[in-house]
């Protein structure tokens, strides 16, 4: 029996014959200023897939590292199989049998596929890495995970989503028993997707207890036995039949309040083009691309993952040296040689990979959100004023719902999605004109996403010109005035908000 966090009602939950792998009782862990989990208790059954939900900042990714020995917890208690355990190291957490797949990457660019896949665990004869032996295993477990990748390819030239099945087959090939996946889909194709939801159903049946962190719903209701959901480091509440759950009751369980729109899209009137792209050709696109947006546009682009849109972003950007072709911006012919050019003029990117491109991890989120702002109040080239990015930094923790300690919280330690806010922070603490949007609501929950579409619609409404690249079909749909579909390094298609139905933009996105 379990009780309710809020209502203190008892919840009675049948057993399954595969009995009780993972049990948390009564787990707390605090941080300076920070109680991160409060006396958190469930369980998962070994043979089902338990989700978790909630907000970024709920404390699902504190207990994450609670069980692969990255935070002790300051009271409570883990058990395995009936067995207490407190790891104070991965390594002891992964010889007990437990496997975390972060939604942010743990790999290592510069080795192969198949060395990162066996890392920690080479094979070798006499001492002397087995290369023949590594190679083979990893084929083996590229062929499991249903990737068609060379495992000698160094991991660095891979895409996102491949990176991603590389992560998941690392934690896979150590035979876990329990095995939690966070966010594992966030940069995946359909295809990968498929692949990953084949490979954990496999999973159940073997009896393993899969635990499984999103915010996208239909996840939750296409894969898991059972859910529960997060809310300010506490449980809220387990729920033991997701086919007979009411969406807008998981909703409201995970945010506190009722969203029945999370979209809440508002039409309005665009203005004249402001950026126009004109025959632009470079690294990931096989046709010359032109489009124009508007000001007070949003413009969605969809397509599957290695379509090209990412690489279009950084073209215009200034991040990529275009072969061919030109922009406009009011008008006026611009050409960057950086990125600091292209803010300058009045464009900003926020990247699809924002723990690799967006955010200087170690560095405070003051910093951060100050980074490019800062020369327009500095008092002299290379004197900071300390004062005004502390206030501007405030500002905007205040505007957005930021959540952190202060101003001088590493931005590496907040989540995801509070992350993503403070890269959008940086921008409107700027003169942009343009903002360039790479799946910005990657990994953010239902509550962070609802603020993120509000503040485009706001951003829009003041005459900016948004680009959003989505590979979230539902969100380009619900968001964007119109829809551009890139398929292979060219665009395929156009369509106003009226015609940009779900069945037309997967249609124009899958190959034929």
């Amino acid at each position: 029996m379990t009780v309710n966090a809020e209502t203190g009602a008892p919840h009675m939950r049948p057993r399954t014959e595969a009995g009780t792998h993972l049990e948390l009782d009564g787990i707390s862990v605090s941080f300076p200023g920070v109680l991160a989990l409060d006396n958190v208790s469930f369980e998962v059954r070994g043979g089902e897939v338990h989700g978790l939900m909630g907000e970024n900042g709920a404390g699902k990714s504190t207990l994450l590292k609670v069980l692969s020995g990255v935070n002790q917890p300051a009271s409570g208690a883990l058990r395995l199989a009936g067995v207490e355990h407190r790891f104070t190291t991965t390594k002891a957490a992964i010889e007990a049998g437990i496997a975390i797949i972060y939604q942010e990457l743990h790999l290592v660019p510069e080795l192969t596929v198949a060395e990162n896949l066996m890392l920690g665990q080479l094979p070798n004869r006499f001492g002397v890495l087995d290369e023949k032996a590594l190679v083979k295993r990893a084929m083996d477990e590229l062929e499991r995970l249903g990737e068609s990748i060379d495992p000698n390819m160094q991991v660095k030239r891979l895409s996102i989503g491949q990176r991603q099945m590389i992560e998941i087959g690392k934690a896979l090939m150590r035979d876990a028993r329990v095995i939690a996946f966070d966010e594992p889909t966030s940069s995946l194709s359909a295809r990968e997707t498929e692949n990953l939801f084949r490979i954990i159903n496999a999973l159940r049946a073997q009896g393993r207890a899969v635990i499984y962190v999103t915010h996208r719903m239909d996840e939750v209701y296409e894969l898991c036995d059972r859910v529960t959901v997060f809310r300010d480091g506490r449980r809220i509440e387990t729920f033991d039949s997701v086919a007979d759950l009411d969406r807008d009751r998981l909703i409201s369980c995970m945010v506190g309040r009722s969203i029945r729109d999370v979209y809440g899209y508002r039409p309005r009137a665009a203005g004249e083009v402001q950026l126009d792209v004109k025959g632009l050709l470079g690294p990931g696109l096989t046709e010359p691309v032109s489009f124009t947006a508007r000001k007070g546009e949003i413009v969605g682009f969809f397509g599957l993952v290695g379509a090209g849109r990412s690489e279009l972003m950084k073209l215009i950007y200034g991040a990529v040296a275009p072969s061919a072709g030109h922009i406009e911006l009011n008008g006026k012919r611009v050409a960057f040689s950086t990125p600091r050019d292209a803010v300058r003029a009045g464009i900003a990117l926020c990247p699809e990979d924002r723990k690799q491109e967006g955010i200087v991890a170690i560095a405070s989120v003051a910093d951060n959100l100050n980074i490019s702002a800062r020369r327009h109040f500095s008092a002299a080239r290379f004197l900071l004023n300390a004062r005004r990015e502390r206030d501007l930094a405030r500002e905007y923790i205040d505007k957005l719902s930021i959540k952190t300690r202060n101003t001088e919280t590493a931005i590496g330690t907040l989540s995801g999605g509070n992350q993503q806010k403070v890269i959008l922070s940086r921008w409107l603490a700027e003169r942009i004109d343009v903002f360039l949007l790479d799946e910005p609501t990657r990994g953010i929950d239902v509550g962070a996403r609802s603020e993120i579409y509000e503040l485009l619609y706001e951003l829009a409404e003041a005459g900016r010109t948004v680009v959003v690249v989505s590979s979230d079909l539902a969100e380009v749909i619900g968001i964007a005035d119109r829809v551009l579909v890139m398929k292979e390094g060219r665009v395929v298609g156009d369509l106003p908000k009226a015609q940009a139905t779900p069945d037309q933009l997967i249609k124009l996105a899958l190959p034929h």
